[in-house]
């Protein structure tokens, strides 16, 4: 039979141990940052955006959270595969990486009929298809008013994904011309101004000097505002 004094001893433990164990930072709220983070940053895309997010340890050993915040580690995009970043500033300092997929379910161009090289696209060129566009290049074509009148770049097969990069496009940004740069991250939206280094069609890297001398990359959007994502 256990002794009063063994008892006390295990009991004592146990309560030592209980707070530690409730210490534990709980998974939902850590996977309810990472969600409102992607959904805030695919909030503008086109076709329905589903979120999965990787797995979370349960067990982990990190002290329960009162401050959680979700970031995007430097130059990731929010679609796609992604890693989203979760920092802890209160009650201690701390960080974790949670894997993630963004898969966004949209209408997108392909090539109908073979393309040869300076061809010009007609609408009988190009075909719809629906699929997760998140796992295709950046610059695929949504619309056919991208793609119809324009010359292909080179020549292309039948059932290629149809990209701007495919096309010689009119740039919508020029070199030296004056632009808007629009930096968007997990809620803020934030304009500046700057100088074009190179011209970029529609949907292409263009590189901006701004008014700081700093120079940054980003995408032409058609109505020539260059998007920089956080």
């Amino acid at each position: 039979m256990e002794h009063a004094p063994a008892r006390l001893l295990t009991l004592a433990l146990l309560l030592c141990l209980a707070p530690l164990v409730q210490a534990r930072q709980p998974v939902a709220p850590v996977r309810d940052a990472v969600e409102a983070l992607l959904r805030t940053q695919t909030a503008g895309l086109r076709g329905e955006v589903s979120i999965e997010t990787g797995r979370i340890d349960a067990n982990n050993q990190l002290p329960a959270c009162q401050h959680l915040e979700a970031f995007l580690p430097a130059g990731a995009r929010a679609w796609g595969a992604v890693t989203v970043g979760v920092r802890c500033s209160a009650p201690a300092q701390w960080s974790l990486y949670v894997p993630s997929r963004v898969r966004v379910v949209a209408d997108y161009l392909v090539v109908a009929k073979a393309l040869s090289a300076r061809q010009t696209l007609g609408p009988e060129n190009i075909a719809r298809e629906r699929g997760d566009v998140a796992a295709l290049p950046g610059d695929v074509l949504t619309d056919a008013v991208q793609a119809v009148g324009h010359p292909a770049r080179y020549a292309v097969a039948v059932g290629q994904p149809l990209r701007a990069g495919m096309l010689i496009l009119p740039p919508v940004v020029r070199q030296r011309d004056q632009v808007r740069v629009v930096t968007t991250g997990a809620g803020f939206s934030v304009s500046n101004e700057g100088k074009a280094l190179n011209n970029a069609a529609a949907g292409q890297v263009v590189k901006v000097r701004l008014g700081s001398g700093r120079v940054i990359s980003g995408v032409a959007r058609p109505d020539g505002v260059v998007e920089v994502g956080r």
